[in-house]
C-alpha cells in the first residue's frame, strides 16, 4: 500500500477550509494533518508536521499565499506547493510560479481535480488551471516595477504623497514620479484607477 500524502491547508475562511479538508479527507491516500488560517503561520506549521504538500489560499491575513509559498520554497525546498485562488487573475499565476509554486488552481475546482493535483505535484509534475494559463499568456507580463507596486499598494488606502513619502522613507517628488509612471503604464487617469486595475490583474 502506498504511503499517505500529508497535506497542510492554509485558508482564512473556516467554512471553506473545513470543506476542503473534509473533501480531501475522503481520498484514501491523502490526509490533511494541519490547518492554519493565517499566512504567517504556514512555515512553522509545515516544519512542525513534516508535510509533503502545502495548499495555500492567496488571500490571507499576516502574509499572502504567494508570500508564504516563497518562504516555504526557500526554507523547505522539497515541499510541494499548490496555490489556490478565488480570483482568476492572470498576474497571480505569474507571481505564484515565480514564488516556487508547483500548481495554481481556482478554489472552486472539483475535489477530484484538487486531489489529483496533490498527487501530480508529488510526482514532480506542474499543474496549472488551463483557463488561467491562457489568460496569463494573453495578458503579458506585469509592467510595474517592484517599487511602483510597493507605492501603489501603500497608496490604496488614500494616503497623501506626503504620508507615503514618510511611510516609505522617500521624498515626495520620488513618490510623485513613481505614481505618475505607474499611472502612465496602466493608461489610467489617476492613482485610484491605477490601484484598481493593478489589483484586478493580480499585479499588486
Amino acid at each position: 500500500m502506498s504511503r499517505t500524502i500529508k497535506v497542510l491547508l492554509a485558508e482564512d475562511q473556516s467554512m471553506v477550509r473545513e470543506a476542503l479538508a473534509a473533501l480531501l479527507g475522503l481520498e484514501p491516500d491523502i490526509e490533511v494533518v494541519v490547518q492554519v488560517a493565517r499566512g504567517d503561520e504556514v512555515l512553522a506549521a509545515a516544519r512542525a508536521h513534516d508535510v509533503d504538500v502545502a495548499l495555500l489560499d492567496i488571500e490571507m491575513p499576516g502574509m499572502t499565499g504567494i508570500e508564504a509559498a516563497a518562504a516555504l520554497h526557500k526554507e523547505l525546498p522539497a515541499l510541494k506547493l499548490i496555490v489556490l485562488t478565488t480570483f482568476g487573475r492572470p498576474g497571480y499565476l505569474r507571481s505564484a510560479m515565480e514564488s516556487g509554486a508547483d500548481a495554481f488552481l481556482v478554489k472552486d475546482a472539483p475535489a477530484a481535480q484538487l486531489a489529483q493535483a496533490v498527487r501530480k505535484v508529488l510526482a514532480g509534475e506542474r499543474v496549472i488551471d488551463p483557463t488561467l494559463a491562457a489568460a496569463a499568456l494573453a495578458e503579458g507580463a506585469n509592467p510595474l516595477t517592484d517599487r511602483e507596486r510597493e507605492i501603489l499598494r501603500a497608496a490604496a488606502d488614500g494616503s497623501t504623497n506626503a504620508e507615503l513619502a514618510t511611510a516609505l522613507h522617500l521624498s515626495q517628488g520620488t513618490v510623485r514620479n513613481y505614481l505618475s509612471t505607474a499611472i502612465q503604464k496602466l493608461a489610467v487617469r489617476n492613482r485610484a484607477e491605477a490601484v484598481r486595475i493593478a489589483r484586478e490583474k493580480g499585479w499588486l
